[in-house]
């Protein structure tokens, strides 16, 4: 079995295939042992649980996966790609290729159509151009996934974790933390990739809760939400009143606030989840 996590091994699959690295795909290969190690740990994969992959390029994580899961789903949207990931995957009786893109795919059909029992999970290291549309996608949909093991931007990582009042806090760390509980893993270096991207890359771990955070109408939080960062700027009250997220007067929506306890001067990055939460009651 040729090792996909060395250098060596990967030029020399891409002087065979003549294969030339996609910057519009954001094509960085994994290279780094102690990197895969700590993704596969994390993880916790088994031979009964089932991984949905999305990127896999030359199959490098897809690999370490096929040796401990039950079932793999390699999600792969360059074409160009596929014809090696089939080769370098050819012993494994345990992976399945897909040429898609998995924001355009019936995640649910093919959770249905390709798994039978066991713990689903998504494990992959994301291209960076769209890693919060795919995050955003398997959460929202609510498909029945333990966990997802993610590599990705290590800014993007820090935007996840950041506590309110810290200026990487927004909207996005507000609906991760609504569906999961997050964590980051590991930090790596641009050296761990082929080619090497300009930035470090962080492994998040999102464990999907059972039930979402806080108890809310998740229409009206999420509008709300949007709303006080859409004008980071601009205090709360002011963001809120002129969004056209309710119908309440000015006045109504400055009486929902001090119900909520919070400040009329606050801006939207101060505030916590729960906070959040008990001012969407407030203002709907």
């Amino acid at each position: 079995m040729r090792n996909l996590a060395s250098p060596k091994v990967i030029k020399e699959i891409l002087a065979e295939n003549e294969f030339r690295f996609s910057k519009s795909l954001g094509q960085n290969f994994l290279i780094d042992e102690n990197a895969l190690c700590k993704i596969i740990d994390n993880s916790c994969i088994n031979e009964n649980t089932n991984v949905i992959e999305i990127g896999p390029g030359f199959g490098t994580l897809t690999q370490r996966l096929c040796l401990n899961a039950k079932k793999v789903v390699a999600i792969e949207i360059d074409s160009t790609v596929i014809p090696i990931l089939e080769d370098n995957l050819s012993e494994f009786d345990n992976v399945k290729i897909i040429n898609a893109d998995v924001l355009e795919l019936n995640l649910e059909q093919l959770i249905k159509d390709e798994f039978d029992g066991g713990d689903i999970k998504v494990v992959a290291n994301l291209p960076y151009y769209i890693t919060t549309p795919i995050i955003m996608t398997l959460l929202e949909r609510k498909l029945p996934i333990y966990d997802i093991i993610i590599m990705i931007q290590k800014e993007v990582a820090d935007r996840i974790l950041a506590a309110p009042g810290k200026k990487d806090y927004g909207a996005l760390t507000v609906a991760v933390s609504y569906y999961t509980v997050p964590e980051i893993v590991l930090t790596v270096g641009p050296g761990s990739f082929m080619p090497p991207p300009k930035v470090s890359s962080s492994v998040v771990k999102l464990l999907v809760r059972e039930k979402p955070a806080v108890d809310v109408d998740e229409k009206n939080f999420f509008k709300l939400v949007k709303a006080a960062f859409a004008q980071r700027r601009k205090t709360l009250l002011n963001a809120i009143s002129n969004s056209g997220i309710s119908k309440k007067s000015k006045g109504e929506m400055l009486e929902a606030l001090k119900r909520a306890g919070i400040d009329e001067k606050a801006r939207g990055e101060t505030l916590s989840i729960e906070q959040f939460a008990q001012l969407s009651k407030n203002i709907y």
